[in-house]
């Protein structure tokens, strides 16, 4: 309690202004999820897309994402994170302008997987930065950070997507309007660059460099002065004492173990609906009865919803604690997702539909979405930590990528019903997983979890569970 309220009293401030900073990598990653639902219509239209093709529009930018979390952790151990994102908000930047002029669906494809390297690098360093500087006390607050500006950049394109759709006529839309909602992701791009010019290095990344005084600095403004040096003997510790880092640590006794975990977190972030959600919501509300652009109100409901279900999230995850949420989280989605499901298989009003998305959604808000961004950095080793976390995410888009790639596909080939009835299931066993395998991280300190993977410490160093 007494670190606690230290850390409160010195730093509390500091630190969320950095962490925030860093977390508008999500504001990437959330718009450009949001905003190809929109124009999703309009580019079936324009180019009479297959639901093969409508779903490799829209997946393209994972192709580009997965390259770009691969190379992420190996680039961010060379150049830092701070200068990996900031490139990575420029790519983005590009990528958003390209793809509002181009002439061919192509052509959008090439530009939306260049855009997916950026927010492929972006994501994977963005919580390894926040985890590397946050206090224990508070690092699930803050490193929720990422998943807030996420569903933030999801929330406020759904609206954008409405003000284009509604600021001409149905023809204006299949000609231009997809081209101002792919366009206006070069603001969040700019907002992200822009505030990465007013934050530090990750203080772990400056004393593998050996730069101690300036690593020693940051960590006293994020901790007092006692707790911060006690802090730079345990990771100097971490680091000196282990000299290998090859990646193949990774699949050795303990750390394999950590590597599993963390793949399993980052498949079931991606495979238990959301995004099937996210990214045809207007098309699935289309195809119980919504027209006339009330899809896209519908849309932006569940945008709301999102929005303040991360909020509260942000408060419960280091007093709940991971586990728990994620237990609650995955039993209630599948439940919800049975009921979807049935709205198809019955016919159902469409208001009812709009009624399970939300319970669906702020489910997932509070659970699986946030809580695997928070805990894959927190598992992984100093040494090891920006790589593994690259590679863990590379299964988290590659997912993403099969959701976005065969949703149409489900849709059309299974049928509502038995697409979400699927999803349910995935949800059964992503509760099984949670209660067996996954551990409690909360309010330990990041060599504490360190620790824990060990091979023959496994007796004296248990996480909580």
């Amino acid at each position: 309690m007494g670190n606690q309220q230290s850390v409160m009293k010195h730093s509390v401030w500091y630190i969320a202004v950095i962490s925030m900073a860093a977390g508008m990598a999500g504001l990437l990653y959330g718009y450009d999820t949001a905003v190809i639902s929109g124009a999703i219509g309009f580019l079936q239209e324009l180019y009479g897309l297959s639901p093969f093709m409508e779903g490799f529009v829209i997946s393209s930018i994972m192709v580009g994402g997965i390259i770009g979390v691969g190379i992420s952790g190996y680039l961010g151990d060379i150049f830092g994170r701070r200068k990996i994102l900031m490139a990575a908000a420029i790519i983005f930047s590009i990528s958003s302008v390209l793809s509002a002029l181009v002439n061919s669906v192509e052509m959008l494809i090439a530009a939306r997987i260049f855009g997916g390297l950026g927010i492929g690098l972006a994501s994977s360093l963005a919580v390894t930065y926040i985890t590397e500087c946050a206090p224990p006390a508070i690092r699930g607050r803050l490193s929720s950070m990422y998943q807030l500006f996420t569903v933030l950049g999801i929330s406020s394109t759904y609206f954008v997507n409405l003000a284009v759709a509604n600021a001409g006529t149905h023809s204006w839309g299949v000609e231009a309007g997809w081209r101002w909602m792919l366009g206006y992701g070069m603001i969040p791009s700019l907002l992200f660059f822009i505030t990465l010019l007013f934050v530090p290095e990750s203080p772990r990344f400056l004393i593998k460099k050996g730069k101690d005084q300036e690593a020693l600095s940051i960590l006293r403004r994020i901790n007092d002065k006692q707790t911060a040096d006690l802090e730079m003997k345990a990771i100097k510790s971490s680091i000196t004492t282990e000299t290998n880092s090859s990646m193949l640590r990774l699949f050795q006794p303990g750390l394999r173990k950590a590597l599993g975990v963390g793949i399993f977190l980052a498949l079931f972030n991606q495979v238990i609906g959301m995004n099937a959600i996210t990214y045809y919501g207007p098309e699935i509300f289309k195809s119980v009865g919504f027209e006339n652009n009330t899809e896209f109100v519908a849309t932006s409901l569940v945008g709301v919803v999102q929005l303040i279900s991360t909020i509260a999230a942000v408060f419960l995850i280091d007093r709940a604690g991971r586990k728990k949420l994620m237990a609650i989280g995955s039993s209630l989605m599948a439940f919800f997702m049975l009921l979807i499901g049935g709205v198809f298989f019955f016919n159902i009003a469409g208001p009812w539909l709009i009624i399970f998305i939300i319970g669906f959604t702020a489910a997932f808000c509070i659970s699986m979405g946030p809580i695997p961004w928070i805990m894959i950095p927190e598992i992984f080793p100093n040494h090891l930590r920006a790589r593994a976390v690259g590679l863990t995410t590379m299964f988290l888009w590659g997912a993403n990528w099969a959701i976005g790639q065969f949703t149409p596909m489900l849709l059309s080939g299974l049928g509502g019903a038995y697409t979400f009835w699927t999803f349910a299931v995935i949800n059964v066993i992503c509760f099984i997983f949670v209660m067996t395998i996954v551990p409690e991280t909360k309010n330990k300190s990041l060599e504490e979890i360190e620790q824990f993977w060990t091979p023959n410490k496994k007796d004296t160093q248990k996480l909580s569970v």
